[in-house]
């Protein structure tokens, strides 16, 4: 089972809950927003980190996320059963030493991992949106699912494998999130939607495994909702 239209740039406010001096700050490495992600990153979901982190400079990026995330996808895809974890195809830190991070992972899913089941998730403030298979985000995480087809996964012609991207939002114990507000939500969208479309390309799926080449901000209804 599961894991338990305002403009992105508005999201900088967010910055106020997430800046901060560090001792160590001088110590750390400087890169920019762009060179996250093993550069999947385009210039909207660039700034769109930078606003959700508060800040311009970003401890060192690791380097080869992007080959290893879709070969361990296709490793997972060629065996049965549910695969085991994987560490995150990337992880973003502010360089000023706050702890706080952006994670994106991605990994095969199954069908009890969709959210659009009945539930009410509006409730909860989770929002739904009309991208892949199924795209929701909070501020929390942000889920996008897809299904592949490509040459490089096996038997996917006949039945597209079940891909996800998931981005967490990750915070000290004494932390906050941001604010559940449609900026914060889109900001979320707008870094995992780069990242997975660079991951579905490298794949080779067929029209993209269905994402559009930008992101799609506008909420739709749950199952059951009027």
């Amino acid at each position: 089972m599961r894991r338990a239209t305002a403009s992105v740039s508005t999201v900088l406010a967010l910055g106020l809950l997430v800046t901060a001096c560090g001792s160590d700050e001088k110590q750390l490495p400087r890169v920019t927003a762009a060179q996250q992600c093993d550069d999947t990153l385009s210039p909207a979901a660039a700034g769109a980190l930078e606003s959700v982190l508060g800040a311009k400079e970003f401890s060192e990026a690791g380097d080869g996320g992007l080959e290893r995330a879709v070969n361990e996808v296709i490793e997972d895809q060629a065996v049965a059963g549910r695969p085991p974890g994987h560490r995150p195809m990337c992880r973003v830190s502010n360089a000023a030493g706050t702890r706080y991070e952006i994670r994106v992972y991605f990994r095969l899913y199954e069908r009890d991992d969709l959210y659009d089941d009945g539930t009410k998730w509006s409730a909860q403030g989770r929002y739904l949106y009309g991208m892949g298979r199924e795209t929701s985000t909070d501020n929390k995480t942000a889920r996008i699912f897809v299904g592949c087809s490509s040459e490089r996964l096996k038997g996917s012609d006949k039945q597209p494998t079940p891909l996800e991207g998931l981005l967490e939002f990750d915070k000290p114990v004494k932390g906050a999130y941001p604010a559940n507000t449609p900026a914060t939500r889109e900001a979320y969208l707008t870094v995992l939607h780069s990242v997975t479309l660079a991951v579905v390309k490298e794949l080779g799926c067929e029209n993209n495994a269905g994402l559009p080449e930008k992101p799609v901000f506008e909420a739709k209804k749950w199952r059951g909702e009027q």
